[in-house]
């Protein structure tokens, strides 16, 4: 039975955007040895999106106040970009330290967040 779900994001900087998962967005984390550390994250969903080709995968966290949840985030030094509407929900984009991006965003539709397997 599947039981979960690793997400890989990959970094110029992996020490920096560590401690940013760690220090500004407060995930725990676990050390897989020698400093590699494997963050909890709240609970996921997973959709396919149609495409020209495969890849690369993107990665959005959820928030229930888009606005709110930026300007948390504004206080603790994080950048975000403006935001944009979609018909799917309000998105703007977080630089990481390591000079990547992640997405954050308020959902407009139906979530399966909190129907995980059992």
């Amino acid at each position: 039975m599947i039981s979960g779900a690793h997400v890989i994001v990959h970094s110029k900087d992996a020490e920096a955007d560590r401690a940013f998962f760690r220090g500004v967005l407060g995930f725990k984390s676990v050390d897989a040895g020698h400093g590699w550390l494997i963050f909890a994250l709240p609970p996921g969903e997973a959709a396919f999106h149609p495409s020209d080709e495969n890849g690369p995968h993107e990665l959005y966290f959820m928030c229930d106040a888009l606005k709110a949840e930026m300007a948390s985030l504004a206080k603790k030094g994080v950048k975000c970009s403006a935001v944009q509407e979609a018909r799917w929900g309000s998105i703007t984009k977080m630089r990481l330290p390591g000079g990547g991006e992640i997405g954050l965003y308020q959902p407009k539709h139906p979530t399966a967040l909190g129907l995980g397997l059992k």
